[in-house]
């Protein structure tokens, strides 16, 4: 009996390790992907030019990347989404500018949620959808930089952010019920409200797949208390796509 107790306790550690190893190598297939795709997004990126620095986890690696170019001598300005890419960037050296110094962008990098038919997108899984957007519309060139799984026929699947001033939350949150949108209050790991970059609040909203993004964009704007939504529509002008082997690019 204790013979067969053991071998079914080396069996389940096996499954253990074997689930375990094979999560891992998708993780590192992934993160090799969104590598690839942020340094094809290198390309776009010329000396003398006003830089828009996204968020998220691979346009961290577009940073990092344009950090070695500027440490081996090119020379970029920087205007950052968030402090987090703020504070990444000038630990490599990149400088890091804002609306003052310059009001045009020439070409901002950064990563989606959702990538949908004619590079509509969702954004703001990481916080920064405000930043994002404002970067993003300032942009000669707005450049998506993703793995393959953000690639999707309706937006919709990734719950849609809303940020909202802390007063409304309340209110807001009714209206985008009586809309069907399902929101939740976005919460950190200690159950505390997340608090944006800005002092706000965000409102993650279970869409489903949506037949007609620009009309829930419209119903969205129109409610008092909301600062901005994580639907970009109209403002990616390609996409770089890849699946770890290459790099496809999707053109508006």
């Amino acid at each position: 009996m204790n013979i067969l107790f053991d071998l079914l306790a080396r069996a389940a550690v096996k499954r253990r390790f074997n689930a375990s190893w094979f999560k891992m190598l998708a993780m590192q297939s992934v993160d090799d992907a969104k590598i690839m795709a942020a340094r094809k997004g290198l390309e776009f990126v010329e000396a003398g030019m006003v830089v828009g620095l996204g968020s998220g986890s691979t346009a961290t690696h577009f940073i990092r990347l344009l950090g070695e170019q500027v440490q081996a001598g090119l020379k970029v300005r920087g205007i950052a989404s968030s402090r987090a890419s703020e504070e990444l960037a000038v630990s490599l050296g990149i400088p890091v500018i804002d609306f003052r110094d310059a009001t045009e962008i020439d070409v901002a990098i950064d990563g989606a949620d959702e990538v949908g038919p004619a590079l509509a997108l969702i954004k703001g899984g990481g916080g920064a959808l405000l930043r994002e957007k404002i970067v993003a519309s300032a942009s000669k060139q707005f450049v998506i930089v993703a793995d393959g799984s953000k690639v999707v026929q309706r937006l919709g699947k990734f719950p849609l952010p809303v940020e909202v001033i802390q007063l409304a939350e309340p209110l807001v949150s009714r209206r985008l019920e009586d809309l069907g949108l399902r929101p939740a209050l976005r919460q950190q790991k200690d159950g505390s409200p997340y608090v944006t970059d800005e002092g706000n609040f965000i409102l993650d909203c279970a869409t489903g797949e949506m037949d007609d993004p620009a009309k829930v964009a419209a119903e969205i704007r129109a409610i008092v208390g909301v600062v901005e939504h994580g639907l970009f529509l109209h403002m990616a002008t390609r996409a770089l796509i890849s699946d770890g082997s290459g790099v496809r690019e999707l053109l508006r």
